[in-house]
């Protein structure tokens, strides 16, 4: 079995297709663990905590309304790549299952042989939406520290006459000379100047 991923930690969850036993074999012959089956939707959440599986996998006929909360609830506090084998070829159910962060939406069929691909899918997936969100955060950081520095700069420049390249040059030299960062020193020094008033 060549195309199986790494052994896996599989959380199964049954959202009432009653197929779990089906893919809880399916994954222990290709050498995976299936650390829980869960079967009511409020326990997704401490399950996956209590767990730490690596992958959920959701075998419904259509994924219920509380089990969407849950994944949605999971995806922002614990995300994991999440696997849901449905029934139900709507549109909507499809829609509300990858805005709560789904990572594979399989209709029609659940086929033990396609498991490992589905999986592979899955991770893949969540591995390349998990480094969107990780540049995202750091472009809104960079933003907001940037926004920061520049507030410091026009109170230096405001207080002081100076020109910008001057303010920031004055911001540069006190933050080497704390051995801080250029947003540390600007933070503190808008803070004291709140305080002052």
């Amino acid at each position: 079995m060549p195309d199986d991923p790494a052994p896996l930690r599989v959380l199964l969850i049954d959202d009432g297709a009653h197929r779990v036993a089906l893919i809880r074999d399916e994954l222990v012959r290709r050498g995976h663990e299936v650390v829980g089956v869960v079967d009511a939707a409020r326990m997704i959440h401490d399950s996956v905590e209590r767990l730490q599986p690596d992958v959920v996998i959701v075998d419904a006929e259509s994924p219920s309304r509380d089990t969407l909360e849950h994944l949605a609830t999971l995806s922002s506090r614990h995300p994991k790549p999440v696997v849901v084998f449905a029934e139900d070829e709507a549109d909507d159910p499809l829609r509300q299952a990858m805005a709560a962060g789904v990572s594979a939406y399989v209709v029609a069929g659940l086929q033990p042989e396609r498991l490992a691909a589905v999986l592979r899918v899955a991770i893949a997936r969540f591995e390349q939406e998990r480094e969107l969100r990780e540049q995202l955060a750091q472009a809104r950081q960079a933003l907001s520290q940037r926004k920061l520095i520049d507030r410091a700069k026009r109170l230096l420049m405001k207080r002081h006459g100076l020109d910008e390249d001057e303010a920031y040059a004055l911001l540069r030299k006190a933050a080497m000379d704390k051995g801080l960062k250029i947003v540390d020193v600007a933070q503190r020094l808008l803070d004291v100047a709140d305080l002052l008033g």
